[in-house]
């Protein structure tokens, strides 16, 4: 997507604070933390939301999964994490592109937090 700025971010035409990447995922600092640790997940392949994953495209999202429990333990979150992602305007997505907010450092609340 031409527009989009995670495939921007991807693609290096906008600087983000690298924590991860391979083939199929990037892994950045946000640029609005919530938490001492906030980083957003993003597959490389655009996907712009949860309600359109499927069959050919699944794999990329478990190794999302993957990823993020490989970065939990390197980064010694024995303490917990959260894993956010947001589906559609009501939700609060503001970034069509799918992507997984990882938390953590600090007690985090339910419902908002």
């Amino acid at each position: 997507m031409e527009d989009c700025i995670f495939c921007k971010i991807i693609k290096g035409e906008i600087p983000s604070k690298k924590i991860y990447e391979d083939e199929l995922v990037y892994v950045f600092e946000d640029i609005a933390p919530t938490a001492p640790i906030h980083y957003l997940a993003i597959p490389k392949q655009h996907i712009s939301k949860l309600d359109e994953i499927n069959e050919d495209n699944s794999a990329v999202i478990a190794h999302i999964y993957e990823v993020i429990s490989k970065l939990a333990n390197e980064l010694n979150l024995k303490d917990g994490f959260r894993v956010v992602s947001n589906c559609g305007e009501q939700a609060g997505q503001s970034v069509f592109h799918i992507h997984f907010h990882i938390l953590a450092g600090r007690p985090l609340q339910w419902p908002a937090g």
